[in-house]
Order: C-alpha cells, then structure tokens, then sequence
C-alpha cells in the first residue's frame, strides 16, 4: 500500500511517497482503508519543526470504511463509514498525560496512508449526509472548536463569539455558533475571506490588517460589553487583544500559536476581565459522538478548500504554509 512518509529529517520536501505492507488487523482492531486526510496546522508543524520518531506518516484526521475486523470486534461491522479519533487511547472523562500521547500524526502514524491498523475503540461512525472529504476534516479541526465553545464554553443561544481568522478550527467555530443561536464576529486580514465568512452566517466582520487594535470594534459592537466567547488561534500577537475583547468572565479558547508561542502578558489585564483562558487540545471519543450527532441535526456541512491526490501531498502541506485556504485542505487517498 502506499504511504507519505516523513523519512530523514524534517521539511516538507522530506515527505515521500513510500510502499509499505499491506496490514492486517488482529483481536479488537479494524482495517480501515482510508478514502481522505485533512491537515491542520498541527500537521505542518510536526512536518517542519516537530520532534518525533522518523519515519512517520503525517496527518490526524481521516475518513475511511471498514475492510475487515479482527476476533473480537463488536463496535463496528465491514463497511462501516467512520473516522479515526485523533486521541486513540482518550475515549472518555479528563485528559492524562498518557492518553494525550496517544495522537495520531505523531507519535502515532497519521492518516496519510490507504489503509490503517487501528484499536476498535479508536474510530467512531460519522454523519450519512456528509461526504468523505468533509468527514476528514472533523477529527481535529472540527472536534477542538466543538469542545472550545460547548463543552469548556458552555455556549447559549444569545452568546457573542469572536472568532480569528477563516481556518479550519475557526470555520467550524462559526458553523457551531451559528447553530446554537449565537451572534459571531470574525477577524481576518482578508476582506475576500471575511465576504466568504458572512455567507456563512458571520454577522459582524473586522478587517484586523487596517484595524490592528481590533478589540475597540468589537467593544463598539457589543455595546462596550465585550464578547463571552474569544477562539484564539493566533498566539503571541493576538493574546492581548483577546483580553481586551472579552466581556467580565468570559471564556478565551487558547488553540492555535499562529503568530508565535510567547508572548508578554499584563497581569492586572487578567484580573480586570476575570476571563477563563483555558487551552484546548482536542477532544475525547465521548465529545466526538456528540458533535457528529448535533453536525447531523443541524446538516451542518464542513467548509472544504481545495483537495490534492496522495502524491500531490507536498503542494497541500505548501498550501496550508502559505496560509491561502479558506476551511480546510484535503488530501484524497
């Protein structure tokens, strides 16, 4: 079967195109022949900068069906369309230590590959009415923003969300607070992906590029409130906008470090807001049952960018380096 492997070193030149043997599953595993990948930004990072044991197949999230099932197995049947769980080992309750180093994409080999081994507990049955490339992109993307907002968020018809940017987590986001009645504001540096983001229901858009000190529109827009909910993917120079943005006691998703990991941060900001800041990794087999029943109540419909073969996976990893999609890249396999 074949496989994109990281093999030497890191760099997205580094990723090949690699025969690997065909896998057979044992007591409690399926075979799963994968139909389509999706990246996140996590995945260009372990491509790039990650400290993981070579080789390695890249790549979290993943659609596929169910090709044959080892002794045992009762949670699913052959042919069965799911989705492998980027925490393999972290099916339900807290997160350990243990159970978030059982990650696909690394440490654990990524979706990348036409078929995969994997623990019966580990892949979870998806919506009928999404498509496979649209499946691909809920494990991580999808997964992080549904927990963010509704499980740590505790998201109400009547919230204000303030979501940055137009990737994957940050779509989702959007998709999801629309769907429970909440009032979204996105920031982009793009007026052509913040007309994108309306269409999708956004009700207020901000141009952070020509307002850089964006917290003082989303005051004005909140009538000097702020917003009970901040997803926040950029890191280092978005942070201290967020704090500003962020009514008393609201809740700030740390998620992404777009724009760097550190960042000076004013204490007494803190304590003036009162905010939640919680980091966000993810989600448990348990979350994800959720999602994908309330993503088929309200036929909600993931937002796919552009989608590239198998050997094409060295142009979807310069794709999301470049920072040019708009929802999520896919991979067919």
């Amino acid at each position: 079967m074949r496989a994109i492997e990281l093999q030497n070193r890191n760099g997205i030149d580094n990723l090949v195109l690699a025969e690997r043997p065909m896998p057979a599953p044992g007591p409690g595993q399926v075979l799963v022949r994968m139909t389509a990948a999706s990246l996140n930004y996590r995945d260009y990072a372990t491509v790039t900068l990650g400290q993981v044991p070579l080789p390695l197949v890249p790549c979290s999230d993943g659609c596929g069906r169910v090709e044959a099932i080892g002794a045992g197995v009762r949670r699913v049947r052959v042919g069965d369309r799911v989705a492998p769980l980027f925490f393999q080992g972290w099916l339900s309750g807290a997160p350990t230590p243990e159970l978030l180093g059982t990650a696909l994409g690394g440490p654990i080999d990524g979706t990348l590959q036409e078929y995969m081994v994997l623990s019966e507990q580990g892949v979870a049955r998806v919506p009928e009415h999404l498509t496979d490339r649209e499946v691909a992109t809920l494990p991580c993307a999808g997964l992080t923003a549904w927990r963010a907002l509704v499980v740590e968020g505790d998201l109400k018809a009547g919230d204000t969300v303030l979501v940055q940017g137009t990737g994957g987590v940050s779509i989702f986001a959007l998709q999801f607070a629309k769907a429970h009645g909440a009032e979204v504001i996105v920031t982009s540096s793009s007026d052509a992906k913040l007309e994108r983001a309306k269409r999708l229901g956004a009700d207020h858009l901000i141009n952070y590029a020509t307002n850089p000190a964006w917290s003082k529109p989303v005051h004005e827009l909140t009538g000097g409130r702020g917003v009970d909910h901040v997803i926040e993917v950029g890191g280092a120079n978005t942070l201290a906008e967020s704090l500003r943005s962020v009514r008393l006691g609201g809740h700030i998703s740390l998620i992404g470090v777009l724009s760097g990991y550190v960042q000076e941060l004013s204490i007494p900001e803190m304590f003036r807001t009162n905010a939640r800041i919680q980091g966000v990794t993810v989600g448990n087999r348990d979350h994800f049952e959720d999602m994908c029943r309330a993503i088929a109540v309200n036929r909600i419909h993931p937002v796919v960018d552009r989608g590239f073969a198998l050997a094409e996976a060295r142009d979807a990893f310069r794709l999301m380096e470049a920072g040019g999609h708009f929802g999520k890249i896919v991979v067919d396999l």
